[in-house]
């Protein structure tokens, strides 16, 4: 019997931290969506595949391997048996990650694979429309939000730390495009599912929202 939490919400919301702090604190296990179409996206780059070129993109999906694994008690994650944690995250990677989850094709292979990975255990996962479609029947939604002037602010500190070169204006743009992008998916788009509960983290600290969240699955695990 799975217990499965869904934590949805726009780039830059915090989702990845949260969803990375409860999963090591409770214990349960973390399939980040995000990163599995960052890897779509960076093996699309490897084989220098343009954009438009979708059912070569969609072929990826029969050749690559995902792995989601614990190293040093940090979740990580390896694309065809190489550590990409990082690399996952540059600009260009960032760039088209977007576009191509989009592609229904390649959102209908990923949301069967998150699924397997989710049967029997006990599960956090992030993303945009995890609540809403890949898990409607979730035990807890979250949908974790905050305004576009601090979203910006993480994802350029966060760049920062990871030694990825991208200036605030660039990062603004970029995300501007996402949430444009995610809002408007034919399928998977993102939106808060009429069940899930709003946190605007905006003036909260990571530990504020990590325990809130804790919070609310404790409760409901005593149901």
């Amino acid at each position: 019997m799975s217990f499965i939490v869904a934590i949805d919400g726009p780039a830059g919301s915090g989702k990845g931290t949260i969803t990375e702090i409860i999963s090591k604190k409770l214990g349960l296990v973390n399939i980040g969506s995000g990163a599995a179409y960052r890897c779509v996206a960076l093996e699309t780059i490897n084989k220098r595949i343009d954009l438009k070129e979708t059912e070569k993109i969609i072929k990826i999906l029969d050749e690559i391997n995902i792995e989601y694994k614990i190293e040093n008690k940090q979740n990580v994650i390896y694309l065809n048996g190489k550590n990409v944690t990082q690399r996952i995250r540059e600009k260009d990677v960032a760039t088209i990650v977007s576009p191509i989850s989009s592609i229904k094709e390649v959102r209908f292979r990923l949301n069967d694979l998150f699924r397997d990975c989710a049967k029997n255990k006990d599960v956090i996962m992030e993303g945009r429309d995890i609540g809403t479609y890949v898990f409607p029947n979730a035990d807890i939604k979250i949908y974790l939000d905050a305004t576009i002037e601090e979203r910006v602010k993480r994802r350029y500190k966060q760049n920062q730390e990871n030694g990825i070169e991208m200036d605030y204006e660039e990062i603004l743009k970029n995300i501007k495009k996402r949430d444009e992008n995610d809002k408007n998916k034919e399928i998977g788009a993102l939106k808060q599912a009429e069940d899930a509960i709003y946190i605007d983290s905006s003036n909260m600290s990571i530990e504020e929202v990590a325990n809130k969240v804790i919070d609310i699955i404790k409760q409901k695990r005593k149901i």
